[in-house]
């Protein structure tokens, strides 16, 4: 534990945690092609044909085991944790000796892709349903209500380790989904097992984007990042950086860039004694 004046902070580059929502078929995972840094994609729906061209490289997830190790081995040991818990030192050791030749790897990639959350949270849904807190200790029926907590913890704790990366972008992508309330009116929601990872999301991350069609005066519409929470169609958003118009060019190199010029083109100031 040590204290950090503002001219050690300064220095500290540290790496932007976003997640994209948007439709389907609006061409999410073809934003990897707009990254202008060594990138790894974390594959969840072995949907990668539409980028095959891509210079980048990706691991294909199909468990939820699978994805607890890579966050583990990307993130590193959480020393607040017990020894028998998910990302604790035991557990990295472990992932470490187990994926030697990926271990080193990771510190070649500056960007994390993960495609996408939606379907990770089913990954994790099937494996807190297998657990035995899922499980009535009564009647030995299965517990939906358990599962669903069970489902929240896991969640919260796999998104916390790739929060707490410092040195990574971490770019998370999901499906957004187009909800009717009682009165007709429509409503703009992540797709998400489990309402607690949903609605936890926006807190862990520093920008919250959706990507969507927007109409323009001529009547077409444009594909679009819409990057501030208080917008005209009601869109998921969020902009923490402070420096985000409205609207902006689906292109993630670009809108990576913008964020950090702001970021460090602040420079040091010495106070006046």
């Amino acid at each position: 534990m040590k204290i950090m004046n503002s001219n050690e902070r300064l220095k500290v580059q540290t790496g932007i945690k976003m997640v994209i929502f948007g439709p389907y078929g609006i061409g999410k995972t073809s934003l990897l092609k707009t990254i202008n840094e060594p990138t790894l994609c974390l594959d969840f729906e072995a949907g990668l044909l539409a980028v095959q061209d891509w210079q980048g490289d990706s691991v294909s997830i199909r468990t939820w085991n699978e994805a607890r190790d890579i966050a583990c081995l990307i993130g590193g040991p959480n020393p607040a944790l017990k020894s028998d818990s998910a990302y604790s030192q035991k557990h990295y050791e472990h992932v470490s000796s187990k994926y030697k030749e990926l271990s080193s790897e990771f510190l070649k990639y500056r960007c994390i892709f993960i495609d996408s959350i939606t379907v990770a949270s089913r990954l994790c849904l099937l494996w807190a349903k297998m657990q035995p807190e899922a499980f009535s200790e009564r009647s030995g029926k299965q517990d939906m209500r358990a599962a669903y907590g069970l489902l929240a913890q896991e969640m919260m704790a796999w998104l916390n380790q790739f929060q707490h990366i410092p040195n990574k972008d971490i770019i998370i992508v999901g499906t957004l989904g187009q909800y009717l309330d009682d009165f007709n009116r429509s409503t703009w929601l992540p797709q998400c097992e489990g309402a607690k990872t949903a609605s936890e999301i926006p807190g862990i991350v520093d920008e919250v984007i959706s990507m969507v069609g927007i109409k323009k005066d001529d009547g077409t519409e444009v594909r679009s990042f819409v990057c501030q929470t208080i917008n005209s169609w009601g869109y998921p958003a969020k902009d923490r950086s402070g420096c985000l118009n409205m609207v902006e060019e689906p292109h993630l190199g670009k809108l990576l860039t913008k964020i950090k010029t702001k970021a460090f083109a602040i420079q040091p100031v010495t106070p006046n004694i």
